[in-house]
């Protein structure tokens, strides 16, 4: 039986572990941090594959060199999709449509930005955003310059801090009363969605980011074929084999918001019938790819 890595013991964990099972791979945990390790000491725990590389680079370098084992999703895999500036901009590069977007490096005058925003042709309301970050941290909505450049003084005051490694930002256009969705794209192919939905009192109370982490229900959705056909080519143009792909669709636009190399898995019944087989045969795949 392949014994395959999982670096989380969140959802993820909990619901690939017995459909795995049940096709010859048993899962178990790989901590991947909050960890104290003797590096001359060998693991005692073994190995055949890794399934998403770890999320905190350095430690991940760590576990990496201890395990050498090939990952289903790997560290340069992690790297493309968290960089949503150079997501954007590899498939705005092969036509595939995506909000209008700045991306900005600090330092940068604030007239400068200005001048960026209004050549690409943004109106307020805009959207700005960090890089790198996930669960839509830091993200905010700007009204007007005054509010943009006070979100902007935020930015700036963590890129300050000499430790900060990234020190960009993306400026982007709002999508109004935008459907939010996140199509999940195995090995080359769709294997089901969720449409991510604010209840009315959210939305009542202003309220508008769709993440689920943030409280909105992800709710299961037959995948149609525009947004299946959009989500297979992003896969493809990135090479990522396991990938959450992020759709809005808002006034007759579908664009790729963002990705995820680390998509958590759903409940079984949002997927398509044929997910744990399509998983298992991936991973046994990259496993046999190594020997």
């Amino acid at each position: 039986m392949l014994r395959l890595a999982v670096t989380t013991t969140s959802e993820t964990f909990a619901r690939m572990r017995d459909p795995l099972a049940a096709r010859g791979i048993e899962v178990g945990h790989l901590p991947a941090k909050q960890f104290a390790l003797d590096l001359a000491r060998p693991p005692t725990d073994e190995f055949d594959v890794g399934f998403v590389y770890p999320s905190r680079m350095m430690e991940g370098g760590v576990i990496d060199a201890r395990y050498d084992i090939p990952w289903v999703n790997t560290r340069e895999d992690i790297l493309t999709s968290r960089n949503k500036g150079g997501v954007i901009a590899a498939l705005s590069r092969a036509n595939i449509p995506v909000p209008k977007t700045i991306a900005v490096s600090n330092p940068i005058d604030d007239d400068e930005l200005v001048s960026a925003i209004e050549s690409a042709g943004l109106d307020f309301p805009l959207v700005v955003k960090p890089n790198s970050t996930t669960r839509g941290v830091g993200i905010a909505k700007a009204h007007d310059v005054d509010s943009l450049l006070g979100i902007i003084d935020h930015q700036n005051l963590v890129h300050d801090f000499r430790a900060t490694g990234d020190k960009s930002y993306l400026v982007q256009e709002w999508l109004p009363r935008a459907r939010d969705y996140r199509i999940m794209v195995l090995d080359g192919e769709v294997m089901g969605g969720v449409e991510r939905r604010l209840s009315n009192d959210a939305r009542d109370d202003g309220r508008w980011k769709h993440n689920v982490h943030r409280g909105a229900d992800a709710v299961g959705i037959d995948v149609p074929d525009e947004h299946r056909r959009l989500a297979e080519a992003v896969a493809d143009t990135l090479g990522i084999r396991y990938l959450g792909v992020d759709l809005l669709e808002s006034n007759g636009r579908l664009v790729v918001s963002e990705t995820n190399a680390r998509p958590t898995i759903d409940d079984a019944g949002k997927y398509d019938s044929g997910f744990f087989d399509t998983l298992a045969a991936l991973i046994e795949r990259v496993a046999k790819s190594s020997e």
